[in-house]
């Protein structure tokens, strides 16, 4: 498989009504836009290919339905006022962009040194990132989003899968309800389990659908940790950071670790 083969494979899966798909070849990217509402996705080809190669039709099948949902929900009107339910934050690189192709600015808040928090309109299958002007439509100020987002990631589930390597105990949530990285932003959360903590607690979300909480009682500890960030990190269908986190007394502190063991 290479890129010529797949932007005909991605090419002959996405044709549709009231679609519109380009090629640059420059960048080696596909767009597939909605003539509905003017506004599309763009997709790396390599990048897809790079995948294909480790899982194979899955790869293809993943990014058919990113694009298929994505754009439903730019087709589909939201509307915040009585949907308060439906607002969620949502965790994301730094270099993520900080605005829509239109130029309208997302809701965005600092986070960390490598994460930052967007907002989120949940549709189902999917989720819209909120901007300035869908709050401005409806007269929403910045700061009701923001309260009800977190009131709300509080609701969602916090079941963990449990591992020991080396004397260091590994948690795991991967839900793939679109939220698990944000439940980082569950302080009460966080802090309940650092009571739990004999050794350091590390944290690491290195995609959006994966919150790794390790309980490090030694340098093997540290480079399992390491090892797991970077491999969830290049296989997430959203990635957003391959370092990991010390959390200490309601403080998260981005660390590199050099792994030294396989």
């Amino acid at each position: 498989m290479d890129s010529k083969k797949m932007k005909r494979e991605l090419e002959a899966r996405l044709a549709g009504k009231d679609r519109v798909i380009s090629y640059d070849r420059e960048k080696d990217q596909l767009r597939i836009e909605s003539e509905l509402v003017g506004k599309g996705i763009t997709i790396s080809l390599p990048g897809i290919v790079a995948k294909w190669h480790v899982n194979k039709e899955k790869a293809i099948d993943e990014i058919v339905y990113y694009v298929e949902e994505g754009l439903r929900a730019m087709e589909e009107p939201i509307q915040l006022t009585d949907h308060e339910r439906k607002i969620f934050p949502i965790i994301r690189s730094t270099s993520f962009p900080s605005e829509a192709e239109e130029g309208i600015p997302f809701l965005s808040d600092e986070h960390t040194a490598e994460t930052k928090i967007y907002y989120a309109y949940d549709m189902g299958k999917t989720y819209r990132l909120i901007d300035i002007r869908m709050m401005e439509k409806e007269g929403w100020e910045p700061n009701r989003i923001k309260e009800i987002a977190l009131f709300n990631v509080r609701s969602l589930s916090t079941s963990l899968k449990e591992d020991q390597v080396a004397g260091n105990t590994f948690y795991f949530l991967n839900t793939n309800d679109g939220y698990d990285a944000s439940r980082i932003l569950n302080k009460g959360f966080l802090a309940d389990f650092e009571k739990k903590m004999t050794g350091a607690m590390v944290v690491a979300v290195p995609h959006q659908d994966v919150l790794i909480i390790a309980d490090i009682q030694n340098d093997r500890g540290y480079d399992v940790m390491a090892q797991m960030a970077m491999s969830f990190f290049a296989n997430g269908h959203v990635p957003i950071t391959a370092l990991s986190f010390i959390y200490e007394n309601g403080e998260l502190e981005p660390i590199f670790i050099m792994g030294k063991n396989k």
